[in-house]
């Protein structure tokens, strides 16, 4: 015989009561755990590690729940494990609404002190000279490819790269009022307004287009200014008192970016191999014929998989460039190791950005 509502309400309290006990225990263990980091002096986060964790949970899962919720269970929990220890200091492009504070929380989960930046060169200043213990920032977008400027800032900067998160990225026209008529200016972040042209040139085709610093700075003063709208998060709109006159406008409807969680490396070390990682790196070779296939060569002859390859521009005036790799896999692989050795060996300049586990 099927049970009542109330007999699966109770039993509902039931299991959430042993769930409490069993998370209060995980929590207690954590605490030992901090205990002897810090007599060993190790860092708090190790991102490899909770890699690792989801990774097997989601493995294990049996249903019905889903491998994304697996992983955003799993990343509160170590995420509130890991504040009873010490939260996580991260700066990101604020102020509170953007994507950029989005993907920090989906990376370290909720339990972190917010250090919010006006720029992504504030990000990185802030990173780099200790207000912040992590920064995040946005790396590369489906629709518009990569954020030069986060490119151009690692280029010499001391931080490195020690994790990522994918987001998928809905941007959303809001305004104190919820009509697309009397609009004088739509206010976004330049990446925003590239990746909703389409759809602002068929609705919105006399409207003045303004750039600022992040989309909820966008989303912030058009809260100020009826005939303004920013492109934001519905997470903007809630922060803000907006309306969404128009849901989901971007181009693209798979529209994701990449972003990087970088640090200092006296932070956080290299983290050690999780079996699913990737080696991102800047080169430059010398302006001759065929250099830029020979630096490929490496890669064949020993199995290495790329990922991404990018070119930007030196600034030399010599139409020289520098060249952003991402590899498939950790230099403590023979492989991996072998390859950038013989890479590192044809270039004129080469930096390795980091060496992290892959996103989700």
């Amino acid at each position: 015989m099927a049970k009542s509502l109330t007999e699966l309400r109770t039993g509902i309290d039931a299991v959430d009561r042993e769930l409490l006990a069993l998370l209060n225990r995980r929590a207690a263990l954590a605490n030992e755990v901090g205990e002897i980091k810090r007599a060993e002096g190790s860092p708090v986060f190790r991102p490899e590690r909770e890699a690792q964790v989801i990774n097997g949970l989601q493995d294990a899962n049996p249903g019905p729940l889903k491998g994304d919720n697996i992983a955003h269970i799993w990343r509160e929990i170590m995420s509130a494990c890991r504040a009873l220890e010490a939260p996580q200091r991260v700066a990101y492009l604020g102020p509170a609404g953007t994507f950029s504070e989005q993907a920090a929380l989906q990376f370290f989960g909720s339990s972190i002190e917010h250090v919010p930046c006006v720029s992504i060169d504030e990000v990185f200043r802030a990173t780099a000279g200790g207000s912040a213990q992590f920064g995040v920032v946005p790396v590369e977008n489906s629709t518009e490819g990569v954020v030069a400027r986060s490119l151009d800032l690692f280029l010499n900067s001391p931080l490195h790269i020690v994790g990522e998160t994918s987001l998928q990225v809905r941007h959303n026209l809001l305004r104190k009022n919820n009509a697309l008529d009397g609009i004088e200016a739509v206010l976004a972040h330049p990446q925003a307004l590239a990746q909703c042209q389409g759809w602002l040139n068929n609705h919105l085709p006399n409207v003045e287009r303004r750039a600022v610093s992040s989309n909820a700075e966008g989303a912030r003063l058009a809260a100020g200014n009826p005939a303004w709208a920013g492109i934001a998060s519905d997470r903007a709109a809630t922060e803000f008192g907006l309306h969404i006159a128009a849901h989901a406008i971007q181009d693209d409807a798979y529209n994701r970016t990449r972003f990087a969680v970088i640090c200092l490396p006296q932070t956080l070390k290299v983290p050690e191999a999780s079996g699913r990682d990737c080696v991102s790196l800047i080169v430059s070779v010398p302006n001759k014929p065929g250099a830029v296939h020979d630096i490929l060569v490496p890669l064949k002859k020993h199995g290495v998989s790329m990922t991404r390859f990018e070119s930007r521009p030196a600034r030399s005036g010599q139409w020289e460039y520098y060249f952003y790799i991402d590899l498939q896999g950790h230099p403590s692989q023979p492989p991996m190791a072998a390859a950038l050795a013989d890479l590192q060996s044809l270039c004129a300049f080469y930096k390795v950005l980091g060496t992290y586990p892959l996103g989700e």
